[in-house]
């Protein structure tokens, strides 16, 4: 697939303990997101953040959370990420969804 020039970065804020039919909702996402064709995602994992309930979530030794904030990022073009989003409505209950342009300048294959 090519992808170069303008495109749409898709922002998925959820929890580290979110769920989606049992498995956890960011491996769900990505897959979901593979199985729609779309050119790449990536999973981060957050040291510390809080959300709409002000709760903070952090990863220091002394205070362990066991539901860290987790991002999936989606690029692709705008047409695909637009198609790509009832199936995200329909698995993200709790979390913040957000959507901006980007240019793409290189997107390659090894090999």
């Amino acid at each position: 697939m090519k992808l170069e020039g303008e495109g749409q970065l898709l922002r998925i804020f959820i929890g580290e303990n979110d769920r989606w039919h049992g498995k956890p909702l960011y491996e769900a996402i990505v897959s979901r997101a593979r199985e729609a064709g779309l050119a790449g995602a990536t999973v981060l994992r957050g040291l510390m953040g809080y959300g709409a309930a002000s709760r903070i979530h952090t990863a220091k030794v002394l205070r362990l959370s066991e539901d860290l904030p987790i991002v999936v990022e989606i690029v692709d073009h705008s047409d695909r990420i637009s198609a790509f989003l009832p199936a995200l409505d329909e698995m993200v209950v709790d979390g913040l969804v957000t959507l901006e342009r980007a240019q793409v300048i290189t997107y390659r294959a090894k090999g």
